[in-house]
């Protein structure tokens, strides 16, 4: 059964991936997924308002660069990176080696640890 939020691993489109890709933030915050893990909402760091947030995440969603799990009021986030890489082979491995290289997307991070003052 297709999840209606998610596209399948074959209907990924590369040119929706890209489209997704094209902003900062959002490869700031594939460049922050790309560890595999999955991450709250409420833990992502980004210059930006919440509802901008849910913007960003909702076209990774639709482009089928992310996965989202909703668990009570919580949702979490984490990279499809297994699909992209059997989709598009070489292209996220490629697009994060130049997203760290050129620090595309530093200003996005996980969880604040910096201690409370």
């Amino acid at each position: 059964m297709r999840d209606a939020q998610h596209p399948a691993t074959a209907e990924i489109s590369l040119t929706r991936v890209l489209a997704a890709l094209s902003d900062p933030i959002r490869l700031g915050l594939v460049r922050l997924l790309a560890d595999g893990e999955e991450r709250a909402w409420n833990e992502l760091r980004v210059p930006v308002a919440k509802s901008t947030l849910s913007h960003h995440l909702k076209v990774l969603r639709a482009a089928g660069v992310t996965r989202t799990r909703q668990d009570g009021t919580r949702c979490f986030v984490r990279l499809r990176g297994e699909d992209l890489r059997a989709r598009f082979p070489g292209l996220l491995d490629a697009l994060l080696d130049t997203v760290r290289t050129e620090e595309i997307g530093a200003e996005v991070g996980g969880p604040d640890t910096t201690p409370a003052r």
